[in-house]
């Protein structure tokens, strides 16, 4: 009975420290992904911001610019893009909408990003855009990938299209969270302007028609949990400037906007619960969980060997069977 039992026991044993493996390195990376019909929003404002009035065509102060970020799940799309491409699509219909003090709109700029469900790289289909424009996305956007590491990655700049390096700048407490803090700059470059200008009558081939251009730069900061991949805190030191042209007059450059933008308090505190909550999913199939396993089967192993040994004990006696009957002598 006690060789029965060790046998059930090493079985056991050698199923959850083959499992520990398998959940960590093989059923994870399948099994973690974005949801195709994900929708978040995000609210950040710059306050003290310098604004142009286009009315005038001159830079002002203002209290508050906001910036009103929405990024929905396209369950169409991605699922039209998955019988060609092979694997787990997300697609991202994302629009920023920026108003000024008055709750005017000043620009809009939608997107669609494409990328794998899995490892978050962007999967290159048709309708992948900044602003209408036909974009080839290279590097990640919005989302790091699961299990990020302290490295530099590539990062698209939707303003600029270009993709370039944002570098891993050390690890943070975040709110009791522990962040990895990354951070990018994009010198001054010209940009294309936005499709939908806040004044009437004012369109970007108009614009372009008096010779100005529009330059763009920014430091853009992100307070990024490792485990999920998801910022939960984000800034960006942004400026826009007009340049020559007849729409100045007799200007070299005019400030479109500067300002310093951040998240809003609100949201600050529900992405953080969000991505706390998410941790701990993350974390159960990487960590608890393949420990664990690890763990429950090696004292498995340990008790099914000491029950062996306990069966085998040199100072048993040894089992006998009838003893055969002398002959007697006649």
């Amino acid at each position: 009975m006690r060789r029965k039992a060790s046998l059930i026991l090493l079985a056991l044993a050698v199923f959850f420290t083959a499992l520990s493996p398998l959940l960590r390195w093989y059923a994870f990376p399948r099994l973690a992904k974005i949801p195709a019909n994900q929708y978040q929003d995000m609210v950040l404002e710059a306050k003290d911001a310098t604004l142009l009035d286009y009315g005038s065509m001159t830079a002002k102060k203002v209290d508050k610019v906001t910036i009103v970020q929405t990024l929905k799940g396209n369950v169409e799309a991605s699922e039209k893009i998955e019988r060609t491409a092979g694997r787990d699509v997300v697609v991202w219909d994302g629009l920023s909408y920026v108003q000024g003090p008055d709750g005017e709109m000043v620009s809009k700029f939608p997107e669609r990003y494409i990328f794998d469900a899995h490892t978050q790289e962007p999967v290159h289909a048709t309708g992948e855009m900044v602003d209408g424009d036909p974009v080839k996305r290279e590097g990640i956007e919005f989302k790091w990938p699961f299990l990020t590491e302290k490295r530099d990655y590539e990062y698209f700049d939707a303003q600029a299209r270009i993709t370039a390096p944002i570098h891993y700048k050390g690890t943070q407490d975040f709110r009791g969270v522990d962040v990895y803090y990354f951070e990018q700059t994009i010198p001054w470059t010209k940009v294309p302007f936005p499709k939908t200008m806040p004044v009437e009558g004012i369109t970007p081939e108009s614009v372009a028609k008096t010779g100005t251009t529009r330059w763009y730069t920014t430091v853009r900061k992100f307070w990024v949990e490792p485990v999920t991949g998801a910022p939960v805190y984000g800034e960006e030191i942004h400026k826009e400037e007009l340049r020559g042209g007849s729409l100045l007059g007799d200007r070299d450059k005019v400030t479109a906007f500067a300002g310093h933008v951040k998240m809003r308090e609100d949201y600050i505190r529900s992405t953080v619960d969000l991505v706390k909550s998410q941790r701990l999913l993350v974390l159960l199939m990487t960590s608890y969980l393949p420990w664990g396993f690890l763990a429950l089967g090696i004292g498995l192993l340990s008790l099914s060997l000491y029950l062996e040994a306990r069966g085998r004990r040199p100072g048993d006696p040894s089992p006998t069977g009838p003893r055969e009957q002398e002959p007697v002598s006649a």
